[in-house]
């Protein structure tokens, strides 16, 4: 008869936890260092009240076609867009196929409610 051999399986055991660092005036019950003074969230509010909200391309859009007397194709819109500084282009390379598209999105999900309307093919005017 063969022998059977057992392997013996051993579960190890979790470090244990250190406690948190504290600075020795910390410890002591000293002041905050000025790094903590103020939190995260706190700055991200600061930061968010001061910069103005962007435009997007959809809006910008929008206003360039009210002021347009004819019917444009989206690479002329965002061209204008850009033109008149109402909106920045991002690292995208294909802003104006991203519009037409969000165009169409507008026109179908809201139908007479819509911004736009599509006059002709790849062609569209303010409703």
């Amino acid at each position: 008869m063969t022998k059977k051999t057992t392997r013996k399986t051993t579960t190890k055991k979790a470090a244990p936890r250190k406690a948190p660092r504290k600075s020795t005036a910390r410890a002591k019950g000293g002041a905050k260092p000025k790094h903590a003074a103020s939190s995260p969230a706190k700055k991200i509010a600061q930061t968010k009240a001061k910069t103005p909200k962007r435009v997007s391309l959809l809006d910008a859009a929008a206003t360039v076609l009210q002021s347009a007397k004819q019917p444009m194709i989206a690479k002329a819109i965002v061209d204008a867009v850009v033109e008149r500084g109402l909106w920045k282009p991002g690292a995208g390379k294909t802003p104006h196929a991203t519009l037409y598209a969000a165009m169409t999105r507008e026109i179908a999900a809201k139908g007479k409610d819509a911004r736009f309307r599509k006059v002709d093919r790849g062609q569209f005017a303010a409703a």
